[in-house]
């Protein structure tokens, strides 16, 4: 038995020195080439995909991707949802005070992008009076910012930036080099313009205080540019300049031809047919029916819960005492006048500071539940209100308890008369069911994000999600009918069938 034992634990210290740990890294790949994106075979690459693999490779660590939205990657580092964040965060002293930085992978400057003809831009003060184009919480839009009369406008996507600016709503986009030359230079109705405005560093961001992990980064960055695979993976994507060449003491001469770039470019200049649109988006169907699933099951889920919390409220605020609806009418007027983001923001990345952690997906169901039991409660609260007082006194005329005249008698009646704002209810909860992408479920929403960006299809891709959203909606919709027609009071007469037309006439 001692033999026995002794082997078994040689064993489990094997397998546990056999099995690499895990580095967790973050990106929103939505829109996001080259960095790192799913390109249309719905497969995971990009540059910095590239670097963070050889940089877990040399940390011996297996790496695991986690998607994020853009404005939820830094907040995610202190969730602990994830080890590091590597997305073209910028290194500066606002999110430096933050996050940890590892060394500068990548060194590049803003590029300025405007239609084509347009006379020369040689400085940013030129672009007083004019709209421009950027995304929220870049180098570029402290730029435009410091520059008097100048409008900048942010977008959620840089695609739609530069169509804006194809299309002439605005005068031009500034944002980092990559970005540009991957999604504007190859639009022949936009010309780049002026020189390199600025220099920005692009670091990998850890959570404030793990230094050993950010020196063991390091150390990894550091193999990785000495040993030209830094210089390999730049080249191939036509991103190495001699900006990056001088910061990271390489040569200026690109290693490899510019075969990503040109794969990139080639697959998004060819115009696609209707049958080629169709073939893909029927490969996207794994995805759909995944992101569909996930948004059926949040929307039932949360409807439960708001059903079960809003019911209630509603009778703590109609029959309990003074203190229960004083406590049901200030939960209500509280969430309803406070946005449904804000509180998901707050129940995701805001209890993590009082100790409470809760998985995306139950943060997406309290969320929503709990937002919509508000709407709810008003719901059943107009619904009790509305059965004649009568009917209690009745219940208690034939020796039923003030509890037995309410279950039985008034909230029965009182269900016929809000099963429709119900109804309405699930159907817009089930399309507010889109901001759980914001605590990272990818949920039809975030399906339509990820499809649109890759084929920058979107319309046709807006008609399909749109569809999907349709048809999850009508099954519920048609029970709803079915459960009104056989809880309806009947206002017909003996052998009249139903219809419009059949009405009972007005006597003269």
């Amino acid at each position: 038995m001692r033999r026995l034992a002794v082997f078994l634990s040689l064993l489990l210290a094997f397998g546990a020195q056999a099995a690499d740990p895990v580095l967790r890294w973050a990106a929103d790949p939505d829109s996001n080439a080259p960095f790192a994106f799913f390109d249309p075979s719905n497969k995971l690459t990009g540059f910095e995909y590239e670097i963070i693999t050889a940089i877990a490779r040399r940390m011996n660590r297996t790496p695991k991707f986690v998607q994020n939205d853009w404005d939820g990657l830094i907040p995610g580092l202190g969730r602990d949802l994830y080890d590091v964040v590597i997305c073209g965060i910028e290194i500066t002293p606002e999110k430096a005070g933050e996050v940890l930085f590892s060394n500068p992978y990548y060194v590049t400057f803003e590029q300025l992008v405007v239609r084509k003809g347009t006379p020369p831009i040689t400085s940013l003060d030129e672009l007083k009076g004019k709209q421009i184009g950027t995304l929220d919480q870049t180098a570029a839009l402290d730029m435009l910012e410091k520059i008097p009369g100048v409008e900048a406008k942010t977008y959620d996507e840089e695609v739609n930036a530069y169509q804006d600016t194809a299309n002439g709503r605005i005068f031009g986009v500034l944002l980092d080099y990559p970005i540009a030359k991957y999604y504007a230079a190859p639009n022949p109705n936009l010309q780049f313009t002026g020189p390199p405005f600025g220099q920005i560093s692009y670091g990998i961001a850890l959570r404030k205080g793990n230094t050993a992990l950010q020196k063991e980064m390091n150390s990894a960055l550091a193999e990785v540019i000495a040993s030209g695979e830094m210089r390999d993976i730049l080249s191939r994507w036509g991103l190495w300049t001699p900006l990056v060449a001088g910061a990271l003491g390489q040569p200026e001469d690109p290693s490899l031809p510019d075969t990503e770039y040109k794969a990139f470019v080639a697959g998004h200049a060819e115009q696609a047919t209707c049958w080629t649109r169709m073939q893909r988006y029927a490969g996207y169907w794994p995805l759909l029916l995944r992101a569909a699933l996930l948004t059926l099951e949040v929307s039932i889920v949360g409807m439960i819960l708001a059903v079960s919390v809003g019911f209630t409220l509603a009778i703590m605020r109609v029959f309990g005492p003074w203190p229960l609806r004083w406590l049901a009418m200030l939960y209500i007027e509280i969430i309803r006048g406070t946005p449904l983001l804000i509180q998901l923001y707050i129940i995701f990345y805001g209890l993590p500071a009082v100790g409470i952690k809760l998985s995306p997906f139950i943060a997406g169901v309290l969320g929503l539940g709990l937002n919509y039991a508000a709407y709810e409660a008003e719901n059943y609260r107009a619904g009790l209100l509305a059965i004649p007082r009568g009917q209690m006194e009745a219940a208690r005329a034939l020796g039923m308890t003030h509890r037995q005249g309410l279950f039985h008698i008034v909230i029965p009646q009182s269900f016929r008369l809000v099963l429709p704002p119900v109804t309405n209810d699930f159907i817009s909860l089930l399309k507010d069911s889109s901001l759980v992408s914001m605590v990272t479920l990818l949920d039809l929403t975030g399906a339509y994000n990820r499809i649109a960006t890759q084929t920058f299809d979107y319309f046709g891709t807006g008609l399909l999600i749109a569809a999907i959203y349709l048809l999850i909606g009508l099954p519920f919709v048609r029970l709803a009918r079915y459960t009104e027609e056989k809880l309806a009071v009947d206002q017909r007469k003996p052998g009249q069938k139903p219809g419009l037309f059949n009405l009972p006439k007005r006597r003269k």
